[in-house]
């Protein structure tokens, strides 16, 4: 096995002298009778989960910076235009005085629905039978869609407001449509900041890819 840097955890354990690793069910196996594409594999593993845990502490510290001097610039404006107040960022846009460069922070609500949902899915459904085949193929759609889960059972609230947009007045679907927005529910926020660069005031912006919402 070849040999790691110090400050890389090894998954070696030292008993009586003897070198062992443990599986995943805790079970010691000394070292020799470890296969050496497990062993190899054990240290590739390891060695990446370092760094990582390293550029994530790192992405942290610097998402923490980053809102420090937002809220430092936004103290001297209010200073600036003599507003004492404060409070919550919100959406906002930074650029460079050249126009190249660029910082937006974006406030990004989570909703969640209640039971009410189930309200509008069910009128919805009884006007699909009751029209048949006189629905359009895309208005079924949007609407299968809507009532859609994703894969964590979360329901997609755009398709939602794709929904409430279409023009029918059939007064069940009216109903249904005031059945969703009883049903939803704003149930906390998330700040995101990302960043831009172009070549010059007229060229296209391209993000610079730095994953802050998870930090």
């Amino acid at each position: 096995m070849t040999e790691q840097s110090p400050t890389i955890p090894t998954g070696i354990i030292e008993q009586h002298g003897k070198a062992y690793m443990a599986d995943a069910m805790g079970r010691l196996t000394p070292v020799e009778m470890v296969k050496p594409q497990d062993q190899l594999q054990d240290e590739l593993v390891r060695k990446i989960i370092h760094f990582a845990d390293g550029l994530s502490s790192q992405v942290a510290r610097f998402k923490g910076h980053c809102f420090e001097d937002v809220q430092d610039f936004l103290a001297i404006l209010r200073q600036e235009y003599d507003e004492a107040r404060g409070g919550k960022v919100g959406n906002m846009t930074f650029t460079s005085f050249d126009g190249t460069l660029k910082v937006t922070v974006q406030v990004a609500k989570h909703y969640d629905y209640g039971p009410e949902l189930q309200i509008a899915k069910s009128l919805v459904d009884e006007c699909l039978t009751e029209w048949s085949s006189d629905a359009r193929p895309e208005i079924r759609r949007i609407i299968e869609s809507a009532f859609n889960t994703d894969k964590e059972g979360k329901i997609n609230r755009d398709e939602l407001l794709a929904l409430k947009k279409l023009d029918i007045e059939d007064e069940r679907w009216q109903r249904a449509m005031k059945a969703i927005t009883d049903a939803e529910r704003a149930v906390g926020s998330k700040t995101y900041m990302r960043f831009y660069r172009r070549a010059d005031a007229q060229a296209e912006w391209q993000a610079i890819t730095v994953d802050l919402a998870k930090a």
